[in-house]
């Protein structure tokens, strides 16, 4: 028998094909997905959420995120990228053993969901055998959560992917889990590293996931990619910063995504602010949280960040599309979430209207969501039509022996 549930007369958002407000709006979801979206839905076997004082809208994707750092947040709040990456990458990472891996990708991942990230892009560079992979993959499993697993290696090993782990990730990853290869890239690993990455995700039909900049090894590594042929549509590219508007025009003319992650990225010095540049070249555009040892962790803050560094560049349904439909074409998942289109999955938040910050925001609901919204405010979330927070509150049942999985890792860095 099908499970349907029914979003009675809420205050709508959708993002597809533009941000757009429809008001006492109802949606339909049935066995995960969602299969109607309008006014007075004529429905009497399903149960009713009464979303009337809810502002709902698609879950956010956020297109890159370490998981694994949890147990470090704040760490690197006053630091530069190189230090980050002496502190986080080499003295902590390289002691983590998969138990930690475990307890900060689920706390990780459910911290998502908490801030209404119903995807996320987990790129997970602290492997350091198959135990990990079952580590990490069991606690995205365990959270709910919608995820693309990017499995590699610590930048700062310049090796390339492992390519018995990566298959074991793709050999366990089902359902909500999407595997990947997060790479090192072209510009900062000797290009038979890249080789061998890009050939062994072709050869599995995966993405790939890759920093990306003018970096010491290629000043401009796209154009070495496109003269060694390996320039190719799916590949997210993350930061980006410091490469020159002709290599942005490459990363378009592939069919390629980027992510950015402004928070970090302008805290951590890295170059200027990234959005306005890649929409004038016309690359597909998604947000990230990248750290939580240096920034927030939810989406509302980097919104916030994008909206404040691209003024009279940018509008508030401008940034929540990056933050909702953009974000999951850039993973090439835009025929599957990002959007209230019937027939996608039902990955979707509620909000509650009537909130101290949100009350009076109903003249431009889009605005007053990405200018003053925050996790706080979130009432419901659902994945796949499964909910996994509601009254404000996880239902995970496992929340408390996962928070003390971190205190535990806590205390053996700390040793």
């Amino acid at each position: 028998m099908s499970q349907r549930l029914l979003l009675r007369a809420g205050l709508v958002i959708d993002t597809e094909p533009a941000p757009v407000v429809h008001r006492e709006t109802d949606v339909l979801i049935e066995d995960g997905r969602i299969v109607a979206v309008g006014r007075d839905l004529r429905v009497t076997d399903a149960e009713v959420i009464d979303a009337s004082d809810r502002i709902v809208l698609p879950g956010f994707v956020d297109t890159h995120r370490h998981l694994w750092e949890v147990a470090l947040r704040g760490s690197a709040v006053d630091v530069d990228l190189m230090v980050y990456l002496q502190k986080v990458l080499g003295e902590h990472g390289s002691r983590y053993r998969p138990e930690d891996v475990a307890s900060s990708n689920l706390v990780g991942a459910l911290e998502c969901l908490d801030g209404g990230v119903t995807t996320v892009q987990d790129y997970s560079h602290a492997q350091q055998g198959i135990e990990y992979v079952d580590a990490a993959l069991d606690a995205l499993e365990a959270s709910g959560i919608r995820a693309v697993y990017g499995y590699g290696p610590s930048p700062l090993l310049g090796a390339p992917v492992d390519p018995a782990g990566l298959r074991h990730a793709v050999e366990r990853a089902s359902g909500r889990i999407t595997p990947a290869l997060a790479a090192i890239g072209p510009a900062y690993a000797p290009f038979d590293v890249v080789r061998a990455d890009w050939e062994l995700a072709a050869s599995l039909g995966l993405r790939i996931v890759v920093h990306i900049g003018s970096g010491p090894v290629a000043d401009e590594p796209l154009a070495l990619l496109r003269d060694e042929g390996l320039l190719r549509s799916e590949v997210l590219y993350v930061h980006g910063n410091t490469l020159p508007d002709s290599e942005l025009k490459l990363i378009a003319e592939s069919g390629a995504g980027m992510s950015i992650t402004p928070v970090i990225e302008d805290r951590m010095e890295m170059g200027g602010p990234m959005a306005g540049r890649l929409r004038a070249a016309g690359v597909t555009t998604g947000l990230g949280i990248d750290a939580v040892t240096t920034g927030a962790g939810d989406m509302f803050t980097t919104m916030r960040s994008v909206l404040a560094l691209g003024y009279k560049s940018f509008t508030a349904a401008d940034v929540l599309r990056m933050a909702t439909l953009e974000g999951a074409r850039a993973l090439g998942m835009d025929d599957q979430i990002g959007s209230l289109r019937p027939g996608k999955q039902a990955d979707l938040m509620l909000l509650r209207a009537s909130d101290l910050n949100l009350i009076g925001g109903s003249q431009d609901p889009i605005g007053t969501v990405v200018s003053n919204a925050h996790p706080g405010n979130i009432d419901t979330v659902l994945v796949a039509g499964q909910v996994v927070k509601r009254d404000g509150r996880l239902l995970t049942p496992s929340l408390g022996a996962a928070l003390e999985g971190v205190r535990r890792t806590v205390e053996y860095l700390a040793n």
